[in-house]
């Protein structure tokens, strides 16, 4: 999974993905201090990996990872080269989702670039500019199609949605608000990679003293959950700065310090699963020795697919498939005990995998 994060400068975006990614990308308190897209890859938390593999002795644990993409600052104008963030959006154009920081907090010793704050008029300022970026995408588009369309029927028809995506975004609408006429215009639209077509998470970027309440007493939150109630987003409560402390922890200070804050869960984790609910994304695991392992895959597939994650000639020559509940097999203590009990299932090329299934694929090519 591969996620880019947005925002006006200032608004705590930089600090975020340092500690998100321990990456250290430069951070201070003035515009566009990042001027180089930032990239790190963070493993997902999991605490069913180290419990499984303590029962097979794996030597070696692999979780599932999330690739973020730390992109400069935008500002008004950006598409039309104000500032440093529109050469870098083509950087985040084909990731799986955007997470979009907003500054929630109130802090005189922050500069903000319009000089208040106000967490809807800065969604709407990126917004309009990720807008005019797929407007532009869709102008060159356009030019390049209409020359070859003349008697291409399938072109055509191509050339007559982008007509149609240009003049709902002209009319300052998101991308992701388009209705496709069909099942073919859809493919056709998810291929253009727009960045407004995309997913969105709204990070609520919030003071220390507003956590401990997951933002319920912060009137800038209340504002930006509506927004992303009516927009089908999703959005989490963070405190960047928090956060950066928590990632100097090892995990028990982590725990602790959590705990000191009334809080259950770090923001990565907080995000992991507001990502994982907004893309439909589950994680099955596979044990034995050598590794123990996480695979991310979509809610609804199926087991020969499922394997495919781990190798194509495990689909190609998929069997069946051995599966048993990650939790029943810790709690018989063994594989084979799990079998006589009868939890251990073979299932064939219909069976859609769960969260937390461990699988063992049996295939012939």
């Amino acid at each position: 999974m591969k996620l880019g994060i947005v925002g006006l400068p200032n608004v705590g975006k930089s600090t975020l993905f340092n500690s998100l990614t321990k990456a250290g990308a430069e951070s201070a308190n003035y515009p566009f201090c990042t001027i180089d897209p930032n990239v790190g890859v963070v493993p997902v938390p999991d605490p069913r990996l180290g419990q499984l593999a303590a029962l097979y002795n794996s030597a070696k644990i692999t979780p599932a990872v999330i690739e973020f993409v730390d992109i400069a600052g935008l500002v008004k104008g950006a598409s039309k080269g104000e500032g440093l963030g529109n050469q870098f959006l083509a950087n985040i154009r084909e990731v799986d989702a955007i997470v979009h920081v907003v500054r929630c907090f109130e802090d005189p010793n922050v500069i903000h670039v319009d000089g208040s704050v106000n967490p809807l008029r800065d969604i709407e300022t990126i917004n309009l500019e990720l807008i005019f970026s797929d407007m532009e995408v869709l102008e060159r588009r356009i030019a390049k199609t209409t020359k070859s369309a003349m008697g291409n029927k399938s072109l055509a028809k191509e050339l007559e949605t982008l007509k149609k995506l240009y003049a709902h975004l002209e009319n300052g609408n998101l991308a992701k608000s388009f209705e496709p006429e069909d099942e073919d215009e859809l493919t056709f639209i998810n291929t253009l990679d727009l960045l407004t077509w995309k997913p969105v998470i709204f990070a609520a970027n919030v003071s220390e003293d507003d956590l401990a309440d997951d933002g319920a007493s912060n009137e800038y939150v209340r504002q930006v959950r509506e927004f992303a109630a009516e927009n089908d987003s999703e959005v989490f409560v963070i405190c960047a700065q928090i956060e950066q402390e928590i990632a100097e922890l090892d995990e028990d200070e982590k725990k602790m310090f959590l705990e000191d804050l009334g809080l259950t869960e770090s923001g990565l984790e907080k995000l992991i699963a507001a990502s994982y609910r907004l893309l439909g994304l589950i994680s099955y695991l596979t044990a034995g020795e050598t590794e123990t392992r996480a695979w991310t895959i979509k809610v609804g597939t199926k087991a020969p697919q499922a394997a495919g994650k781990i190798h194509s000639d495990f689909e190609r020559g998929f069997i069946k498939a051995e599966v048993v509940n990650y939790q029943d097999l810790l709690d018989c203590g063994s594989y084979n005990a799990a079998r006589e009990k009868g939890l251990v299932r073979m299932e064939g090329k219909d069976y859609v995998v769960k969260d937390g299934d461990v699988v063992l694929f049996r295939f012939n090519v």
